[in-house]
């Protein structure tokens, strides 16, 4: 597996068709950046029944949760799943139709940004031990991104023009649901990414570019490192490392390259059909 553990904040995680390619941030090889080692979604599902496998393709999202002891995934096609990293367990499933984030909240709970659903587009809500039902949801156009701020006791959810803020409510009851603060307009068309830098500041991907979200005046400002940058469809900060990695279309909406700016140098990671990285959490 090599000398770095997803528990090593300098590591990265990235995911796309049926791979999860794990690289050290801070190690590079010429041009490209050195991969520590990958896992196949049959390597990560240990106990997920075989007839939901195909549900796992193609991969949009792999994200440290945890304290990186788990590592929560995102299909596009039709699933979210929870594992365990060090037994490959398979904690949580369900079918979520083109699902492109999702996030773990406290009492084991899990909140899901799908952008295609039979019931329209959503924000989904589901405890960890009952996954085959939906405890809440809210209608959200082309929901692509959700992030939890642990210090504000809020999750951002990211739409297609739209980026709200949701605090939790009755959650210690057996009907918890989420209810919407607040809701910003958000400066780029078809908003594909949200990551957290800090506390304070989200980071907001689309068409036209990256921003910073400041979470406490309601402001967007544009993201200096990727201010002319066209076509992002993720962008993530690893404040360990102090690198920054995004991924971005190339030749078609289907084909990412994925890139490292470090600060100034831009290094390619791989050249696969990617959609989005991330770092793990901050201890």
């Amino acid at each position: 597996m090599g000398g770095c553990s997803p528990i090593n904040r300098n590591c990265a995680a990235l995911c796309g068709d049926n791979v999860v390619k794990i690289i050290d941030t801070n190690r590079s090889e010429g041009d490209k950046i050195a991969q520590i080692w990958q896992w196949d979604t049959e390597e990560l599902t240990v106990g997920l029944p075989a007839e939901y496998a195909k549900y796992l393709y193609p991969l949009d999202e792999c994200k440290f949760v945890d304290n990186n002891r788990k590592l929560l995934l995102t299909s596009s096609h039709s699933a979210t799943v929870l594992i365990d990293i060090k037994s490959r367990k398979c904690l949580f499933y369900a079918r979520t139709p083109m699902a492109h984030s999702a996030e773990l909240l406290p009492n084991e709970r899990i909140a899901v940004a799908l952008s295609t659903h039979k019931l329209g587009n959503s924000l989904e809500l589901y405890d960890i031990d009952s996954p085959e039902k939906v405890i809440w949801k809210d209608s959200l156009y082309s929901g692509h991104g959700v992030v939890w701020n642990a210090k504000r006791e809020s999750l951002y959810a990211l739409g297609y023009d739209v980026l709200r803020e949701y605090k939790l409510k009755d959650w210690q009851s057996d009907n918890p649901s989420l209810e919407k603060v607040a809701e910003w307009p958000i400066p780029v068309r078809s908003g594909h990414d949200l990551s957290k830098v800090d506390d304070r500041r989200i980071l907001v991907s689309g068409h036209e570019g990256v921003y910073v979200f400041d979470v406490e005046s309601g402001e967007f400002s544009p993201f200096e490192p990727l201010k002319t940058t066209k076509n992002v469809k993720s962008v993530n900060y690893c404040p360990k490392s102090q690198r920054l990695i995004y991924t971005k279309a190339e030749k078609s909406w289907w084909t990412h390259n994925v890139y490292q700016q470090s600060p100034d140098k831009v290094i390619t990671i791989d050249d696969w059909n990617i959609y989005k990285v991330r770092t793990p959490n901050r201890r």
